[in-house]
């Protein structure tokens, strides 16, 4: 079972936390005794949930634009040793074929997804290596484990998360660094809704296509991701590393 103390004295960064899975993250991590770094885009979100966050910091960055997330970084000195690392930020990208796909939109989509995690990773690890050690939980996503007609360029991006996560656990176990990466299916979040949305007249049709592929029969929730990734980072999953979770109902069953 969870306990209220499992992060207690932990510093930790948390990306993409002003709203969806990043913010129950957040919460949960800061509810059980972590005090945390927080970025987002969205100011006014994420002050709100710093606000929520007992011990928080929030800074508004960009998680693709390096010298942002340098500071970020000498901000978390700051705070302390960091031991705790979420990359939580990340955008869906258009939801069209892959021929379709506007070159900006990809190279938009790979910068926030694939660079913004590795931009956190190169800056935070090396910090928790001088700590001793440290637990890395990245988001990658379903999509990033099977193929994605709907939104293929997604798709890619985050099985790119996928294996950078698997390599990082690899190269860094004997350095006390244990990485994984969460593979969410469709959560009810913000950005799926937008998914469903970009289907134009086609939404209703594309969200019961989406729902009925669950052998569950439903969306999940944030809750229920951010209950797994608390579990990856604490000491209870001691002997899991690079570990994909898919937490999807089923889905890839």
């Amino acid at each position: 079972m969870a306990r209220a103390d499992r992060f207690v004295g932990r510093v930790g960064l948390v990306t993409g936390a002003a709203s969806g899975l990043g913010r129950d993250v957040a919460l949960g991590l800061a509810q059980e005794g972590a005090r945390l770094l927080l970025l987002d885009r969205d100011g006014a979100a994420l002050a709100e949930v710093a606000r929520q966050c007992p011990g928080a910091e929030a800074r508004v960055a960009d998680v693709s634009d390096a010298a942002a997330m340098q500071d970020a970084a000498a901000r978390l000195d700051r705070i302390g040793p960091p031991t705790l690392l979420v990359t939580a930020a990340g955008i869906l990208g258009p939801t069209v074929p892959l021929p379709e796909v506007a070159e900006a939109d990809w190279d938009r989509l790979f910068a926030v997804n694939v660079k913004g995690t590795w931009l956190a990773l190169k800056h935070v690890v090396p910090r928790m290596e001088a700590a001793g050690g440290g637990a890395v939980v990245t988001f990658a996503s379903g999509a990033g484990l099977a193929g994605n007609a709907v939104f293929p360029a997604y798709s890619a991006s985050k099985g790119a998360v996928v294996l950078m996560t698997r390599s990082l656990a690899t190269g860094h176990a004997a350095k006390g660094i244990r990485a994984n990466a969460v593979c969410p299916g469709p959560i009810d979040t913000p950005m799926l809704r937008d998914s469903f949305a970009q289907a134009g007249d086609g939404a209703a049709a594309r969200e019961e296509y989406t729902r009925a592929r669950n052998p569950m029969g439903r969306f999940g929730t944030p809750a229920e991701v951010a209950a797994a990734v608390l579990f990856l980072l604490s000491d209870e999953a001691s002997y899991l590393n690079g570990v994909a979770l898919p937490v999807d109902g089923g889905r890839l069953a």
